[in-house]
């Protein structure tokens, strides 16, 4: 029968398992579950920008998910899977005892947020990475160098020196740090001890500081001189990083029968969900992926002679073989783009709390598809309002979590129809400013591909998407690109496939639709992005 491969993508809020058979790239089972305590609303102070995901989530919704999916299959096909891959949302790193157990799931620190998995839009940590920045900048090595030249508080680093120094509860047992997409495939194989592990080249080179050219992550000097708490991190860590078409081990007995999985098959090493998004939407040299969701990853790969020794400024990282080996990965995005919109509901749902519970949520549901249709009838004048996305502060050009959004051009005539328009047009001047900002960097950019639940969702935000960023916009396929892109990881390391390239090309669904700019609207989106840029300036942009 026909190799079959399972690949799992781990979202903000679910993790999803999608089984592919490898001969026809049919998509043959799939099943979502989502996180019981995360759903709750527990561990997570949004007022703080404190986002946290205990572990135990993490297990119960793969059980779930995988069961899901395997139940679809026959007793044949279940015997015929090969090979599982994992996606995680990043940096989402965790502190871990010397066994490399996440410290939640030990009876002492089970309720405490800070021995949880810090989620990537979780911001406390604005301190520390600006503290990491200082020093990288005076060091004889600039660590930041292949991190756009600053360093984030959504990152690795940052969020571990933060939780060691606000929880003195956790500091005794806390032996070192894994990222989400490390910990699953270790999980899985046995392979837990923190030496030992098999960690991603993706998650490391682009959250972690990590690169071939100062041999690994920071050197211990480097974390001891920026706090004594981490004396011995780095020393914890295996310097060694691997691509995600590697085998990171065997699945055990114990998961085999929990999964219901054959013992024994191969468990890819872990990959970041953008990343692993942009392969099974079809990425090749040139193509920048953007993965639209509640914030976005932008994702180019280009061949490593067009860059050479050059460092590429304001990005969240330039990495050799982070998404296919052999080339340079790129990534850039915004703190929030689905989440923008996401707000303006919740801004404009406030009043359904007069009414009883049961009906606030088929009507608050109603609203952002209404908001597209009116907003979609709405005509581009030069007097409309302009706003700024930075409501989840900005990722890229330059990381600053410290910025906030901000609107102007609004009167009492103006309607929540109108409001959202220009927070539509927000977000995608934000993606242009990416796009500008990588040609400027003499980076390539030949095609842009969108995925993720926006682009499936809303064409007139993809619409506008390309109208102001000037290019034609696809839309790929695949719905769970993430998924399926773990999943062609997976097949090559089964050895079903001699690489990524000829995965994808026997994998990949294609396009869904196409999205080309307006060239009627592109002189007044012209002038209205040069007053984007203007009052990005104003609150803090200047770059």
């Amino acid at each position: 029968m026909d190799k079959l491969v399972v690949g799992v993508d781990f979202g903000t809020d679910s993790c999803r398992s999608l089984v592919v058979n490898c001969t026809t790239g049919r998509e043959v089972a799939s099943h979502t579950a989502f996180y019981p305590r995360w759903k709750k609303g527990l561990f997570c102070d949004p007022s703080a920008n404190r986002y946290r995901q205990h572990p135990q989530d993490y297990i119960d919704s793969l059980e779930e998910a995988i069961q899901g999916t395997v139940n679809q299959l026959t007793v044949a096909e279940r015997e015929n899977i090969v090979a599982i891959g994992i996606d995680t949302t990043g940096s989402t790193p965790c502190l871990t005892d010397r066994e490399g157990t996440p410290l939640a799931l030990l009876p002492e620190h089970a309720d405490n947020p800070d021995a949880m998995f810090v989620l990537w839009k979780d911001h406390t940590a604005i301190a520390e990475a600006d503290e990491i920045n200082r020093l990288a900048h005076s060091w004889e090595t600039d660590y930041t160098s292949r991190s756009g030249g600053t360093y984030s508080s959504e990152w690795f680093w940052a969020k571990a020196l933060h939780l060691l120094r606000a929880d003195e509860r956790i500091r005794e047992k806390a032996y070192s740090l894994i990222e989400h997409c490390d910990w699953v495939p270790a999980l899985l194989t046995g392979n837990l001890k923190p030496e030992n592990i098999k960690r991603s080249r993706c998650a490391a080179g682009h959250k972690g500081m990590w690169a071939d050219e100062w041999g690994g992550y920071p050197s211990q000097a480097f974390f001891s001189a920026l706090d004594p708490l981490l004396d011995r991190f780095a020393g914890h860590l295996n310097n060694k990083t691997y691509t995600s078409d590697t085998s990171a081990g065997k699945l055990t007995k114990a998961w085999s029968e929990r999964l219901k999985l054959p013992e024994g098959i191969d468990v890819a090493v872990g990959i970041l969900d953008a990343h692993a998004g942009a392969i099974g939407a079809g990425i090749k040299a040139h193509t920048m992926v953007k993965i639209i969701g509640t914030s976005t990853c932008d994702i180019v790969i280009t061949p490593t002679e067009d860059i050479g020794d050059r460092t590429i400024s304001g990005i969240s990282g330039q990495v050799d073989g982070s998404v296919v080996p052999g080339l340079t990965g790129l990534e850039a995005g915004q703190s929030a783009f689905g989440d923008v919109y996401a707000w303006w509901k919740e801004i404009l749902s406030w009043s359904l709390n007069l009414f009883p519970e049961e009906q606030r949520a088929d009507v608050a549901n109603r609203i952002l598809p209404l908001l597209n249709k009116e907003a979609e009838k709405l005509p581009v004048t030069d007097s409309d309002a302009v706003a700024v996305d930075w409501l989840n502060g900005r990722r890229t050009p330059f990381a600053d979590q410290t910025l906030k959004g901000g609107i102007v051009g609004i009167t009492l005539a103006t309607t929540p129809a109108q409001i959202y328009k220009s927070l539509v047009e927000a977000t995608a001047f934000g993606s242009r400013a990416i796009l500008e900002h990588l040609k400027k960097e003499g980076v390539k950019v030949k095609e842009v591909i969108g995925v993720g639940g926006i682009s499936l969702k809303s064409p007139y935000v993809m619409q506008t998407l390309s109208d102001i960023m000037g290019v034609p916009i696809k839309v790929a396929a695949a719905q769970q690109s993430g998924a399926l892109g773990v999943a062609m990881c997976a097949a090559v390391a089964a050895r079903i496939f001699p690489s990524v390239e000829a995965a994808q090309a026997r994998l990949e669904q294609g396009d869904l639709a196409l999205y080309t700019p307006d060239k009627s609207k592109k002189d007044i989106y012209d002038a209205r992005y040069v007053r984007y840029v203007s009052l990005s300036r104003h609150i803090g942009f200047d770059a």
